[in-house]
């Protein structure tokens, strides 16, 4: 079943090689017209030019046309000013048969010229009736002696079209009709290939707009069609992982919710039972639990601000070298305490465009990583310093390390190596994706690898103020 589209273009194609076809008719034809009128009209301006100085010269040897009345001296002036031979006929040719057209000799032919003496009176040669002359005067020493009369190169031409540019022009047109099928099969062609694409095209976005994201496009070629629909084909995949995404995004934040409520719900249940009393210890225990969830809920609205980009963060230009230093010396002792080693080469006076309380936060998340993920006694490295353009911060923490397939995950969010959702160590998984949303913030980069010391690295790119 063809489409709308298909006969559309079909016949688009058709009238377009019609309208080509005529172009290419009436501008050969006029071509040919034009060319084979100028190339009439040259050679006879110079069949003209060599007769008249032929004439010139045997009127200058008697200084009279007395020579004409020898017999044959006209016939062999012309000879030898057109370059004929002896033999060749020069006289007008026979009649011709009845209905058909008239014959007019070309230009080479000499029987065309008429001579005149210098008051105007026919000497030699026969002008036809019905014929535009024009005259070119013989001078001889600034005298004019006669004059040299022969048909337009206008009316030579109108006849030659009846023998030569009539039937150039029929072939013309015999040919450009024997390409009429060849279009019609073209046309036809195009119009359903492309009207398939189109119509697969349409159908697999209307796939998109119902929901079913398994829709998949042939991608063969290289022409735009085939991008428009690896396009199609990758906004379909995206669409399916983030449906994907989004279920398992709804799910977690539900069970992340859930497990500090269920442990506040079951602690309260059991003070009101009797169970437990209500003392200090186990109201601290309620505000832990408090704490926990009031930082998840941060955590979810931050994430939520930088998808939508309302993020509150004025940037002002700072130095990221003295910002980071105080920051970890601020959690030194602390991480010394807990058995980490705290190693840093940080350059100074490297300045950005940035948000003190946001790489604050940055930085804080970097740490409690690091802290949360290496067993102790462990180290924790970080370096920075200025290339020409950004400032690179190297986070590099000891073992365990982090198998190459999770690297590029760490920063999804929700996204724990640790299966059993172990709140101790596990975390609620939204620390990465924060820091990765701050980083982002201020226009960097952060990227994941294996660290040297046997854990993790993070390096982080940072504009330079300019």
């Amino acid at each position: 079943m063809l489409s709308r589209l298909s006969i559309k273009l079909f016949f688009t194609i058709l009238l377009v090689n019609l309208l080509i076809s005529g172009v290419i008719y009436f501008s050969v034809a006029r071509s040919i017209d034009q060319g084979f009128l100028e190339y009439i009209k040259r050679g006879q301006q110079h069949q003209v030019e060599a007769l008249v100085e032929v004439l010139g010269e045997r009127w200058s040897v008697d200084r009279s046309w007395s020579w004409l009345r020898d017999r044959g001296a006209w016939t062999q002036t012309l000879r030898d000013s057109m370059g004929t031979r002896p033999g060749d006929p020069l006289d007008m040719p026979p009649e011709p048969p009845d209905n058909a057209p008239p014959f007019i000799p070309p230009l080479s032919d000499p029987r065309q010229f008429v001579l005149y003496d210098a008051d105007g009176r026919r000497l030699e040669g026969r002008r036809p009736p019905n014929e535009a002359f024009e005259r070119v005067p013989i001078v001889v020493a600034g005298e004019t002696v006669g004059a040299l009369g022969y048909p337009t190169a206008e009316h030579v031409s109108t006849t030659l079209d009846r023998i030569f540019l009539r039937n150039q022009l029929r072939n013309l047109a015999v040919i450009l009709l024997a390409l009429l099928p060849a279009s019609l099969v073209l046309a036809a062609g195009i119009a359903l290939w492309l009207g398939r694409r189109a119509r697969l095209m349409a159908l697999a976005a209307q796939s998109l707009t119902l929901g079913d994201y398994r829709v998949r496009l042939p991608t063969q070629g290289q022409d735009e069609l085939s991008r428009l629909s690896s396009d199609i084909n990758t906004l379909a995949r995206t669409l399916e992982q983030n449906r994907a995404a989004r279920r398992r995004w709804g799910a977690d934040i539900a069970h992340e919710l859930r497990t500090p409520l269920a442990i506040l719900r079951g602690e309260l249940e059991a003070m009101q039972d009797g169970v437990r009393p209500m003392n200090v210890d186990n109201l601290r225990s309620l505000s832990q639990e408090v704490e926990l969830l009031s930082r998840l809920v941060n955590d979810l609205r931050l994430l939520a601000q930088t998808d939508t980009h309302s993020l509150d963060a004025p940037l002002e230009r700072l130095d990221l070298g003295e910002l980071l230093s105080t920051q970890l010396e601020e959690r030194r002792h602390a991480l010394e305490n807990a058995g980490f080693e705290l190693e840093t080469r940080i350059e100074q006076r490297i300045h950005i465009q940035g948000a003190p309380y946001r790489l604050r936060q940055l930085w804080r998340n970097l740490l409690d990583n690091s802290q949360a993920y290496t067993d102790t006694p462990g180290r924790i490295r970080v370096t920075l310093q200025a290339t020409r353009t950004h400032a690179v911060v190297n986070w590099e923490d000891s073992a365990p390390g982090v198998p190459v397939d999770a690297l590029d995950r760490l920063t999804e969010r929700l996204f724990r190596l640790d299966a059993s959702r172990n709140r101790q160590r596990g975390g609620s998984g939204l620390g990465l994706s924060i820091a990765l949303a701050l980083v982002e913030l201020h226009g960097g980069t952060m990227r994941a690898s294996a660290a040297p010391l046997g854990g993790l690295r993070w390096t982080v790119h940072l504009p330079l103020v300019e």
